[in-house]
């Protein structure tokens, strides 16, 4: 019988322990946390040890699953390695058992609505399909149920450790700076993000982002803001979504707004007929999705102010990209509210925007000192709590305020959902 740990415990630390006791093995979990998150849930017998990692432990293992969390150049981790001993995530383990075909998808933005759009358009077509991966439900979960189809969000933390994907269509959205903090410069995350293409069936990429392009294998097909391929054309006096030339669908009947949507919808629609999707239940979708909660979430209008919850927008890139997505609807002023912990990224491509697009940014949190240093149209405040009160006080009808903070949540927040409900209650109370 095999020796398992699984390094990390958590929601996805529980999906695997409950995935090897099916399988009859009894896996030992090893947390650096001395109380980690689902510690109450983990089954009896099944042993834990927490604090420092036990480098004597890892390397007596068989196999390891690391948690995204941990970085595979943690030393206790190299050792093991270095011992022999096989070290892979609960996504490799995935597509180990996994028996329909696969759509994966990564980026620095967008992931979560493109997964959500093609999870959506699979079942509006007649499919059983599993979604899940960094989204929602932990992969091994999706094997609990028979399934046509499965549509993973994958991050690259979760890629380092998956090497036989081999999915049926694969899509890096876009890449910005993030995860610096982990990374040794750019290279490194491209380079972790490049992993979905191994063995990719058929490779989708974004024209307007090079970044995204397979390194030695051919791209099936591509999506962008001009008119070739997947994109846009005027039609009929306004602009539609297109594939091929052909108009396919006027953007004014999306749900969801802005260019970095109609990017979002264009790469979901590719990836369907990579897989062989029809159109019509593409469409549908299209149609009736509003989008997802923190993400561009238009929380209310107050005094005709208009409050736009992004709090998901944690990178300059995803920031950049909710700001230029509302703008061509702002006709009055944008304030935007940024802050946390920016991760060791460059904030300098804000600073363009100050004064021609973002009228004032409000900034709180462990980086505020680096955002209110961007220029004098940029203020530091205490908290959420005093941004949300400043924003109302700058503002006046026909003004928008977008929380879109650039940064990570953990120094303040639990995570980027409760810094994002904070915001919306903040808002709700005015």
């Amino acid at each position: 019988m095999q020796k398992v740990i699984i390094l990390g415990l958590g929601k996805t630390g529980l999906s695997c322990v409950h995935h090897f006791l099916r399988a009859g093995v009894t896996p030992t979990v090893v947390d650096t946390r001395n109380h980690p998150p689902g510690q109450e849930s983990l089954p009896a017998g099944v042993p834990l040890h927490t604090g420092p990692l036990d480098e004597r432990l890892l390397c007596q293992a068989e196999l390891i699953i690391a948690s995204p969390g941990i970085a595979l150049a943690t030393p206790a981790l190299q050792a093991a390695a270095k011992a022999g001993v096989e070290i892979i995530g609960d996504i490799e383990l995935f597509v180990r058992q996994a028996r329909a075909s696969i759509v994966a998808i990564t980026g620095s933005n967008g992931k979560s609505t493109v997964t959500t759009l093609v999870g959506e358009m699979a079942a509006e077509a007649g499919l059983s399909v599993g979604v899940g991966g960094n989204i929602g439900t932990p992969a091994l979960d999706l094997l609990l149920q028979p399934a046509d189809l499965y549509v993973l969000e994958l991050s690259s933390f979760q890629l380092e450790t998956t090497h036989t994907l081999q999915a049926a269509a694969a899509v890096i959205l876009n890449l910005s700076e993030d995860h610096l903090d982990r990374y040794d410069g750019m290279a490194g995350y491209l380079a972790a993000k490049q992993r979905i293409h191994n063995g990719a069936r058929r490779i989708i990429s974004n024209r307007d982002d090079a970044a995204t392009l397979p390194l030695g294998q051919p791209v099936w097909r591509s999506f962008g803001l001009d008119d070739q391929q997947y994109g846009r054309i005027r039609h009929q006096g306004e602009l539609w979504l297109a594939v091929a030339g052909e108009p396919v669908m006027p953007v004014s009947q999306m749900q969801i707004v802005g260019a970095h949507n109609q990017m979002n919808a264009l790469a979901a629609m590719a990836l369907c007929d990579a897989v062989d999707i029809p159109r019509a239940p593409q469409l549908a979708v299209l149609r009736r999705f509003s989008g997802l909660p923190h993400r561009c979430q238009f929380v209310r209008e107050h005094n005709g102010v208009r409050w736009i919850n992004d709090s998901k927008a944690t990178n300059v890139g995803s920031t950049l990209a909710a700001v230029s997505g509302i703008a061509e609807a702002v006709t009055g002023k944008l304030v935007l509210i940024a802050g946390g912990q920016g991760k060791g990224q460059d904030f300098a491509p804000l600073q363009a925007l100050l004064g021609h697009g973002i009228d004032h940014l409000l900034c709180f949190g462990q980086d505020a000192e680096l955002l209110a240093a961007l220029g004098p149209q940029a203020e530091r405040v205490a908290d959420l709590e005093a941004a949300v009160a400043r924003a109302a006080a700058l503002t006046q009808a026909g003004d928008w305020v977008l929380l879109a903070p650039a940064c990570a949540s953990l120094d303040m927040f639990r995570n980027f959902e409760a810094r994002g409900d904070r915001f919306c209650d903040l808002v709700e109370a005015l």
